[in-house]
């Protein structure tokens, strides 16, 4: 069973149909004994990155999280940058699961990164458009799977232990966003 961690800032029915399509068993939940039995964590999120963790914390999450540590966690969107050390927004810090720090995209293309744009990969990973909506970004590093080019390099698929970060939003970019998130759901990339 996936849990998709409900803390009332997300896209969780649309990350909800796109795992259910993908022939997975979810249960939206912010129970302790539900995430603790699950067998892969969803972290969705569209937002602000501190109000996100004031719900994560004020709902007891962000302890529990921390404790997983032998099963995947994905985070999407936000939920990506919410498994980093620390945000520039909102200057909080953030669930410290992954090496690094959410900073501000720095480009003279307009921000918010909305819309399609291509991924690039030296890894055995689908490159193709999938579609962002962010105005903050994690810095690049040994851990980026997969990136895009905004005048500035957006990691756009992490991975770093079991923890799994997809930036953009695979359930609204097709199939191959779907494949992508499959990838994720089957453990990730680091054994290609």
């Amino acid at each position: 069973m996936i849990a998709i961690i409900d803390y009332g800032l997300g896209n969780i029915k649309n990350i909800q149909r796109a795992i259910t399509h993908l022939g997975y068993e979810t249960k939206l939940t912010d129970k302790k004994e539900t995430i603790i039995a699950a067998d892969i964590i969803i972290l969705p999120g569209v937002g602000h990155f501190k109000d996100a963790m004031q719900a994560i914390e004020y709902r007891g999450l962000k302890t529990i999280l921390q404790s997983i540590t032998d099963k995947p966690i994905i985070g999407i969107c936000l939920g990506m940058q919410l498994l980093f050390e620390h945000s520039d927004e909102g200057h909080v810090n953030g669930l410290q699961l992954f090496p690094g720090n959410i900073i501000p995209i720095h480009t003279a293309y307009p921000v918010p990164h909305l819309g399609w744009n291509n991924l690039i990969s030296n890894r055995n990973l689908l490159t193709q458009d999938v579609y962002f909506v962010h105005s903050y970004q994690a810095e690049m590093s040994e851990h980026v799977i997969a990136y895009a080019d905004y005048g500035a390099l957006i990691p756009a698929v992490v991975q770093y232990k079991n923890y799994i970060g997809i930036q953009f939003h695979p359930e609204k970019s097709g199939e191959g966003g779907l494949a992508i998130l499959n990838q994720a759901l089957k453990g990730g990339f680091l054994n290609d």
